[in-house]
């Protein structure tokens, strides 16, 4: 568990609520959360229980229909879509199932673009040899396995050294043999940059790398839970 530190996010009371009257659908149902800082935390729950919506929210992809979110002491609610563009670009590193590369660049050309937004970022080179594939950063994403097709993406979140890592079903495409690969690019760079890391899964297991699991069912948060050890990605039997 990570030692006790101010909070990287309060969340109070959050609501989101898609469309009106009765096909209403209500994503989240009064959210209670503080996320420290430096915490590895697992967002755990079925498809359709708020996971995913949350952690757009706190990206500021998305916006809550009620309640409160503050990341440090600015909240996300108060901002405007220019405060929320720039606080997605200098804090945030989005991982998503998907690795959204540009096909007609290369590895270390689609890790280079973060370089244009961000206040002081890593070198594409440093970035991708943190992820093991500084072999590769000439091929392009056809050339590459899905596996480091991820690992590229990952690259790509942590370039500009973002505070917060958001990791949206990171491993969901791939094998066990190749998601085990980004999950201890993941867990290491989490630890070496001390960024907040939040990760959705609907698989148990990998809820074993976390430092807390919050589990989700219907909107709502059912429980919390603690690991008083923390699980190295080579451990999981998926």
């Amino acid at each position: 568990m990570v030692s006790p530190s101010p909070p990287a996010y309060r969340v109070r009371g959050l609501t989101k609520v898609y469309g009106d009257g009765a096909t209403a659908v209500h994503a989240l149902r009064g959210i209670d959360l503080e996320i420290a800082e430096g915490e590895m935390l697992v967002l755990l729950g079925p498809s359709g229980s708020g996971k995913s919506t949350l952690l757009n929210i706190m990206g500021g992809l998305d916006r809550a229909s009620g309640g409160e979110i503050a990341f440090r002491d600015a909240s996300l609610v108060a901002m405007d879509d220019h405060g929320l563009t720039r606080f997605r670009r200098r804090n945030v590193g989005f991982i998503f199932q998907f690795y959204n590369l540009i096909p007609s660049l290369t590895a270390r050309e689609n890790v280079e673009l973060v370089r244009e937004i961000a206040l002081d970022p890593m070198t594409a080179a440093e970035a991708l040899d943190l992820v093991g594939l500084a072999d590769r950063m000439d091929h392009f994403p056809a050339q590459l396995s899905g596996g480091e097709q991820q690992r590229v993406a990952v690259a790509r979140a942590i370039a500009k050294r973002p505070a917060v890592l958001l990791c949206d079903e990171p491993t969901g495409a791939l094998d066990l043999k190749t998601g085990v690969r980004v999950l201890e690019a993941l867990v290491d760079i989490s630890a070496r940059t001390r960024a907040t890391t939040l990760m959705v899964t609907h698989n148990v297991d990998v809820a074993r790398l976390g430092d807390r699991v919050v589990h989700f069912l219907d909107g709502r948060i059912s429980r919390i839970d603690v690991n008083t050890r923390r699980a190295s990605p080579s451990e999981l039997a998926w």
